[in-house]
């Protein structure tokens, strides 16, 4: 358990980090804030870890559409984030079905 909180404390501190610094989607029609934006995608942990063969669940593919593909391509364009597979992210949409365009996302 105690790894778990040290993983969660990292994640958390590296957000307001990016918070702090102004790393938002400025040019983007998202409204909402990178943080706000990986909050709502929680559900989605376990299909975008590392090796995870976990199939997104109904609330993740819930709020991957809630969230919708601006603010999605928003967070896979931003910074890494420790613990999520940005390619298994990438596939969200497709294994939700929903009808979102490709992210263009940049190197």
């Amino acid at each position: 358990m105690k790894l778990f909180e040290s993983k969660v404390l990292c994640f958390f501190l590296v957000l307001f980090c990016i918070i702090i610094l102004g790393i938002k989607g400025q040019s983007t029609p998202c409204t909402s804030t990178f943080f706000s934006a990986l909050v709502q995608l929680l559900p989605c942990r376990t299909a975008v870890a590392p090796f995870s063969r976990i199939p997104p669940t109904d609330a993740c593919c819930n709020a991957v559409m809630a969230l919708g593909q601006p603010c999605l391509c928003l967070l896979l364009n931003g910074p890494s984030i420790a613990g999520i597979d940005r390619s298994m992210a990438l596939q969200l949409p497709d294994k939700c079905t929903t009808n979102f365009e490709p992210c263009d996302i940049m190197k």
